[in-house]
């Protein structure tokens, strides 16, 4: 697994000055890791590039310089990058009105566990939803998911070549699917390690 360790990280310091320039790095990154599916929900893919701002931040923020407080957050974040045969996502359910939010995650309930990723004619891959922690009450769903979707070697080798890949939801309440870019599939791609 391509984990981060404390010298993949900037000091506080030395972070200030690259802030502006490695920020870019990773909006110019995530870029071509975003998956829209329908009008309000997207997986954005994480991977150590997306992690290493994350920890960045987090440390910027609370002022961590602490051996043992850094740490932490890596312990934190690290679950969140692939390991070569799985990708991971933050999967949002977006709607900018907070009354529209608020009955659509009450009809959304599931949601989560009604997304998918076909390569190919391959059947389709359901991801393990929300590892860290429950995020659905009885009555409403977050509108926030981390999800992994495990892929076998024929999907990985279908992914790295001339497959179509598509992801999509089939929730009774939202039910969209898109066929991923070029630009989106290569960068996915690099996540995918074949075994053989």
């Amino acid at each position: 697994m391509n984990t981060l360790t404390r010298e993949d990280l900037f000091s506080l310091e030395a972070y200030s000055t690259e802030r502006q320039a490695f920020r870019a790095k990773v909006l110019d990154h995530k870029a071509h890791r975003r998956v829209t599916i329908g009008k309000n929900a997207t997986l954005y893919f994480e991977d150590a590039l997306t992690m290493q701002y994350q920890v960045q931040e987090m440390l910027r923020i609370e002022r961590i310089f602490e051996a043992g407080q850094i740490q932490e957050e890596l312990d934190s974040y690290n679950p969140l990058i692939p390991d070569g045969s799985n990708l991971k996502a933050t999967f949002m359910l977006e709607y900018p009105e907070v009354d529209e939010r608020r009955e659509a995650l009450a009809r959304l309930l599931g949601v989560e566990r009604s997304v998918w990723l076909a390569v190919g004619e391959n059947d389709r891959i359901r991801p393990i939803a929300n590892e860290d922690l429950e995020r659905e009450t009885s009555d409403k769903t977050s509108a926030v998911h981390f999800l992994r979707f495990e892929l076998s070697e024929q999907d990985i080798a279908g992914f790295k070549g001339d497959a179509v890949v598509r992801f999509g939801i089939d929730h009774p309440e939202y039910a969209y699917e898109t066929e991923i870019s070029p630009e989106v599939k290569q960068s996915l791609a690099a996540d995918l390690q074949s075994a053989v």
